[in-house]
């Protein structure tokens, strides 16, 4: 497995699980996404966009990153040219860094559906702030590795089908959820966080360092 992560403006905090989430992966910031880098210890091999928004007064390894320029009018946000790039250089998995909070709601709200579309088409991808992580939910069974306790909810892109979910203090078994429905809101991990889907399209997104 090619394990990419992408580097994107949202917020972002370094914990132990991000770090070990990144370990070894190729890197590539996306325009403001470079000033994760230095928090991060890493050094992108590629920095995309059309730097608008691109951090002033870095070191100089960082400032010496070659840098991959378009236009600021164009068809696509930096985060998404960033991931085509790392698709284009061999990922088959992506971690996407500060993919939530910042000033830019839409484009957190872009990153989860770009990642719901990704996983549909068979790629491994994990959303990250390091405080909150997002997980496609695929149709079949899942397992997650997240501690007790830590709260989680799972958010419907639309209506979802058979909706089990074990390991939780709130489960749920083989139920129908209509889309905007806030049943799966806020639930807790109660020893091995498992679910199942029969169809639909959802995300879940978890806090393990609230």
């Amino acid at each position: 497995m090619s394990t990419f992560t992408i580097l994107l403006g949202g917020e972002l905090t370094r914990t132990p699980r991000l770090d070990h989430q990144i370990a070894g992966s190729r890197v590539i910031a996306a325009d403001a996404g470079m000033a994760h880098a230095a928090a991060l210890g890493v050094v992108p091999e590629l920095w995309v966009g059309d730097f608008d928004s691109a951090p002033g007064d870095l070191p100089a390894d960082l400032a010496a990153v070659p840098r991959l320029a378009f236009p600021p009018e164009k068809d696509k946000t930096d985060g998404e040219l960033a991931v085509d790039v790392a698709f284009e250089r061999g990922a088959t998995a992506l971690v996407l860094t500060g993919a939530f909070g910042g000033p830019r709601a839409d484009h957190a709200f872009l990153h989860m559906t770009l990642a719901l579309r990704l996983a549909e088409a068979g790629h491994e991808v994990v959303l990250t702030s390091g405080s909150q992580e997002g997980l496609p939910l695929r149709a079949g069974h899942m397992r997650f590795d997240f501690a007790d306790s830590t709260l989680f909810s799972i958010l419907g892109f639309s209506d979802l089908a058979g909706l089990s979910i074990a390991g939780a203090k709130w489960p749920l078994d083989a139920v129908q959820v209509p889309f905007g429905s806030s049943l799966t809101i806020s639930n807790e991990v109660r020893g091995r966080l498992e679910t199942t889907l029969g169809s639909g399209r959802a995300l879940l997104l978890a806090h393990p360092y609230p």
